[in-house]
């Protein structure tokens, strides 16, 4: 049983898939693993830590590998080093790109998303969006003080009193709460916003402030799988009121609304913007997936009337360190699903739920349910 760590590829790509941790467990689970030279060293992993941790550093590390772990999906240059039949487990980003899933499945490799993990109790340690959501909450908390050109929390001094930043959170998720935390931990005071009820008590058990329109629609927007549902049209115009008003008081804006499988909603329009005094701070997390915000600019930091607009990328990256470390121990548990201890070898269980949900392609084809062309479905 042969598993490979792939260097990262993509120039903006710091994190690894693999640690020194994880490797010792690999080893320890009977594998043989292979590292591509300089897989960490942007993490600050380097090749020598591999080394004592049992790992093999080679340029080949992917050729005949059972299973190679990756943070991004391989391109076609990768896949060609690929044999037929590799397991490659990645953030695999499927919505929207079906072309590279289909040079996944043309490939021959069996690709599994760790974003497509199932939201039930015992796939909570391999959940790869909540790891590393939770590092992008605090990160843009971070990234704002440090656009912001001010303190946050309220220093009472000799030369006069400096009054605490108001801090404005949308979207109450995984990155949300953090979001909320590291801001009132560094002593803001903080309100949030969400379309979901149950994250209410959330927010206030935080010591932030929950607003939001709470009709009979806002009672019922939560999918069975914990995510916002699309609000209707006459909801987000009266939700759009609210934070108009709330919106132009706010020192910095943290927007981190997603919705799987669709464009971000936009919630805050170029006029929020503008009613935003000179000075303040907007992040959005959702940059990526087309933004929250009006005039937000993949991978910039964007002026607009003296509001800045950050709209850094892969924000989670920012900590490679922590955020690698994290990934690689949902990889290691998710890969722990495949491997027959006592004889020390790969055993997929096609029939798991875990497994039938993250799969993408398999034996040459697309076969998750959400991707596969329509004539397969």
């Amino acid at each position: 049983m042969r598993i490979a760590v792939a260097r990262e590829t993509d120039p903006a790509e710091d994190r690894v898939a693999a640690t020194p941790d994880t490797v010792k467990k690999l080893k320890s689970l009977g594998a043989d693993v292979a590292v591509e030279p300089g897989a960490g060293t942007k993490s600050g992993i380097p090749d020598g830590e591999f080394t004592a941790a049992g790992a093999m550093v080679a340029a080949d590390a992917v050729a005949n590998a059972d299973v190679v772990l990756k943070v991004r999906r391989p391109n076609a240059i990768e896949l060609a080093k690929y044999k037929k039949g590799t397991i490659v487990i990645a953030i695999m980003d499927p919505y929207g790109n079906e072309t590279a899933l289909k040079a996944m499945a043309d490939a021959g490799v069996s690709a599994f998303a760790m974003e497509l993990m199932p939201r039930i109790t015992r796939a909570q340690s391999m959940d790869v969006l909540s790891s590393q959501a939770n590092l992008a909450g605090y990160r843009a908390v971070i990234d704002a003080s440090a656009e912001y050109g001010r303190a946050l929390p309220m220093m009472m001094t000799a030369a006069g009193t400096v009054p605490a930043a108001k801090v404005f959170v949308m979207g109450v998720g995984v990155a949300g709460l953090q979001a909320i935390a590291t801001a009132r931990r560094l002593g803001a005071v903080v309100t949030a916003i969400d379309v979901r009820p149950a994250v209410k008590e959330q927010v206030q058990s935080l010591g932030a402030k929950f607003i939001a329109v709470e009709d009979d629609e806002f009672k019922q927007a939560e999918t069975a799988g914990g995510y916002a549902k699309e609000m209707s049209k006459e909801y987000q115009a009266k939700q759009a009121a609210l934070v108009a008003d709330h919106i132009k008081k706010q020192d910095i804006v943290i927007t981190t609304a997603l919705i799987p499988g669709r464009p971000a909603p936009r919630l805050v329009s170029k006029d929020m913007v503008a009613s935003m005094r000179p000075g303040s701070v907007i992040v959005d997390l959702a940059v990526e997936r087309g933004g929250n915000v009006e005039g937000a600019k993949p991978g910039e930091v964007a002026a607009v009337n003296g509001v800045k607009i950050v709209g850094h990328l892969n924000v989670a990256g920012r900590l490679a360190a922590s955020a690698s470390a994290l990934y690689a121990k949902n990889l290691l548990t998710f890969l722990d699903l495949m491997i027959d201890k006592p004889a020390k070898s790969l055993a997929v269980p096609w029939d798991d739920e875990i497994v039938k949900a993250t799969v993408l392609t398999r034996d040459g084809a697309v076969v998750h349910p959400s991707f596969a062309p329509k004539s397969a479905a």
